[in-house]
């Protein structure tokens, strides 16, 4: 039956593809790089059977270049032929149901690129024009082109707000357009030292600027405004970083280099200026960024409307100093650098020593900039076009769309061979945070479900850690503690009854586990009995509904008598709690709802499979779909917000929503699937997970798929960048228990 159901899904998707027309590396080309990073992220988003090819663009016809496999098809820019032969290929072949061109007027052969139209004029498949460069100020000719791609396309996207306003305004266009940011790396913010120190800077003032070298980048403008700097910082290097473009090196070879290397020495700063002159690769972009002080874009042109250099050193979280072209003017505000003049040294002179005048404000800067392009991280950009695509796909069903993996390296990274550490500062472990029972707990939970489908043994290494963890906290009165400090001194004068609670269902899930070896099971039902008479003294709800959540697990390995009286009696408490708190309009346990509310209808689910009571099956799926309605608005999931939870007859907070709470319906959502074998519990369970993949309230990607950490949460306007302990736990935690609801979603 699994591979029959297999077969049938790849059938609804098989010999889907989408052509991508554009430049492509090896070819040393801006867009090249572009159309290399945006055709792998969007792969990560799409279903293994939907797969895609590039029509690379090349230069005269005499150019070629050793592409890879993808490219399957070359069109010389200046043949017109070519263009007919490509839309031929496309309209001929059904498995291609999508074009996407990478436009620049450069690129294509004719007059402003309009080779382009010819190719327009005989598709017949939908075509999604990116486009890189608008032009505020067309001619009559320019005018037409645009007008005719546009009215050809089915859809445009632009990378600025700017690039909307100029062709509604200027150009009439009135093809649907999206926004879609130009795309940076994923990385991690940092200050300058480490990289510095990597690079042979350390003890440097560093500016930089990075690109094919042509002389619209108007370097002699920066170099020409650095004597006076250099006089007050003698420690400064200015970096001028990359090749000189192909293009001009062919048709006037290095005289613009040269020029700028003969007057650096006329100014006698031979010793400060240098230029790095190579094709970069990101690895060393990134790593010169991350070395840099200040980012110079000097650009002369004042109608650029899109440049992939100057949100580059932002996402590094670098201050930018900028000429005011028009992508300039969009992204740079005086919280997040400054804008100067064009070709004006004394302008550049000026805002270098401002901003290096206040070490402190230069360090708001950057944290501003990196903030403000969050959305632009590839896996955000490419969440954007998939939506955009999706529909042209035939993708629909949530389920379908292509899963990260299932990774536990940022938990084994913050986990030290005492337990997982509490906090991280970004992606790095912060060990004066301690170390919590509940992150221990959680952990061992993961660390098992892991074990149970993929048999990796260093799984088994990590749940020795957290079982010896809780076993430390443990008192003799049964009472097993919470926090940890950085020295291992328990904190005992609070003892958390959520800790305690979730202690007893990481442990009765461990017992329950059929492959963990027997002396974890025995170590850890040692733990579990020494705490259950502590269960008596707990009144919190989330911890009762933790406790009869662990002993129904290790009842499905022991069949205690006790301990199946044990989980009627915690039931009960539940069952008042609801009697007393519940009205026709807020049918719930307690009066307000505040984090892992899932968890309470969830224990009395489980109570009902432990006991067959079915008032407790009744109440747990009507307190389910109550919480259901107040956390599913418009299909996004949208857990309540911890600044001020959600009181009964008060407004709902809608922030800062946490990623514990996304697992945690997600896993009672599930365990309703199986129980009531009604469909929309498991579809409401996908459309949780995809919290983490970017639907949510600010449509960004929460997991992060470069270190395998989650990130903390969902602010009003920004994520937390941090990616601790409970909310990695938690991405791992929902991405198992999916694996265990459907195995026919590919590659989860």
């Amino acid at each position: 039956m699994k591979r029959k159901r297999m077969h049938k899904m790849q059938k609804e998707v098989e010999n889907s593809e989408i052509v991508y027309i554009g430049t492509y590396p090896p070819r040393e080309c801006g867009i090249a790089t572009f159309t290399k990073d945006l055709t792998s992220a969007i792969q990560q988003k799409l279903p293994e059977e939907v797969n895609y090819q590039i029509f690379a663009l090349n230069k005269n016809g005499v150019n070629t270049y050793n592409y890879p496999k993808k490219v399957t098809f070359q069109i010389s820019d200046s043949e017109i032929e070519d263009y007919r032969r490509a839309a031929k290929i496309i309209n001929e072949s059904a498995e291609i149901k999508l074009v996407n061109i990478q436009h620049d007027y450069g690129l294509f052969g004719g007059e402003w690129g309009d080779y382009i139209l010819t190719f327009l004029e005989l598709i017949n498949k939908p075509v999604i024009i990116t486009c890189h460069c608008i032009l505020p100020d067309p001619n009559e000719k320019l005018m037409q082109v645009v007008r005719g791609m546009a009215e050809k396309a089915s859809g445009l996207v632009v990378m600025t707000k700017k690039g909307v306003d100029i062709l509604r305004k200027v150009y009439g266009v009135k093809t649907p357009i999206s926004i879609i940011p130009h795309g940076i790396p994923t990385v991690s913010f940092e200050n300058q030292e480490k990289a510095k120190r990597k690079l042979g800077y350390e003890g440097k003032i560093i500016l930089s600027s990075f690109g094919l070298m042509g002389v619209d980048k108007g370097y002699e403008y920066v170099i020409e405004s650095l004597p006076k700097v250099i006089e007050k910082y003698p420690n400064l290097i200015y970096l001028i970083i990359g090749e000189t473009h192909p293009n001009v090196r062919k048709e006037f070879g290095e005289s613009y280099r040269n020029g700028l290397a003969k007057r650096i020495k006329e100014l006698g700063i031979e010793n400060h200026v240098k230029f790095y002159n190579k094709y970069v690769k990101l690895s060393e972009i990134v790593q010169y960024l991350k070395a840099t002080d200040i980012y110079l874009s000097s650009c002369v042109n004042p109608r650029q409307i899109t440049s992939g250099t100057l949100v580059y050193a932002m996402g590094c979280g670098r201050t930018v100093i900028s000429t005011e072209f028009l992508h300039a003017k969009d992204a740079i505000t005086q919280e997040r650098g400054r804008l100067v003049g064009f070709k004006n040294p004394l302008d550049f002179e000026k805002a270098i020593l401002e901003v290096l005048s206040d070490s402190n404000e230069r360090k708001e800067m950057e944290k501003k900039a990196y903030f403000y392009t969050r959305n632009m991280t590839w896996p955000n950009v490419a969440l954007s076009y998939f939506k955009l695509f999706r529909k042209y796909l035939g993708l629909k069903e949530p389920a379908l769309e292509k899963m990260p993996r299932v990774n536990t390296s940022h938990l084994t990274r913050i986990t030290d061979k005492f337990g997982v550490i509490q906090f991280c500062i970004q992606e790095r472990p912060d060990k004066k945070s301690g170390y919590t029972l509940d992150d221990n707990s959680r952990a061992m939970i993961v660390c098992t479900k892991h074990y149970e489908r993929f048999r990796e043994f260093r799984q088994l290494d990590l749940i020795k850690i957290y079982l010896n963890y809780i076993k430390y906290v443990q008192k003799e009165d049964g009472k097993i503690m919470n926090y940890v400090n950085e020295e291992r001194k328990i904190n005992e004068e609070r003892w958390s009854e959520d800790a305690h609670g979730r202690a007893i269902w990481a442990l009765g899930y461990l017992m329950n586990s059929e492959n963990i070896p027997l002396d974890f099971k025995a170590e850890a039902e040692k733990i579990l009995l020494k705490s259950i008479p502590v269960v008596s003294e707990i009144k919190s709800p989330r911890a009762i509904a933790f406790a009869i959540k662990g002993m129904y697990f290790y009842n499905q390995e022991k069949n205690h008598k006790v301990m199946k009286e044990n989980i009627s009696k915690l039931s009960e408490k539940l069952v008042t709690l609801f009697k007393n708190q519940s009205t026709p309009g807020w049918p719930w346990f307690e009066p307000y709802l505040t984090y892992a509310n899932s968890k309470l209808p969830e224990a009395l689910l489980y109570s009902y499979l432990e006991t067959g009571n079915t008032k407790h099956l009744n109440i747990g799926l009507h307190t389910l779909n109550f919480l259901i309605k107040k956390t599913f608005e418009n299909e996004i999931f949208t857990p309540i917000g911890q600044n001020g939870w959600y009181k009964k007859d008060e407004e709902r907070a809608y922030f800062d929503q946490q990623p514990i709470d996304v697992a945690s319906t997600i896993e009672t959502l599930i365990l309703a699937y199986k129980i009531t074998n009604e469909d929309r519990y498991k579809k409401l369970a996908i459309n949780a997970f995809h919290w983490f993949l970017g639907k949510n309230s600010l449509n960004q990607v929460i997991y992060n798929e470069r270190t395998g950490g989650c990130h903390d949460g969902i602010g009003e306007q920004a994520i937390n960048l941090n990616q601790g302990a409970e909310s990695t736990i938690s991405y791992l935690l929902a991405h198992l228990s999916l694996l265990e609801l459907n195995k026919t979603i590919k590659n989860i």
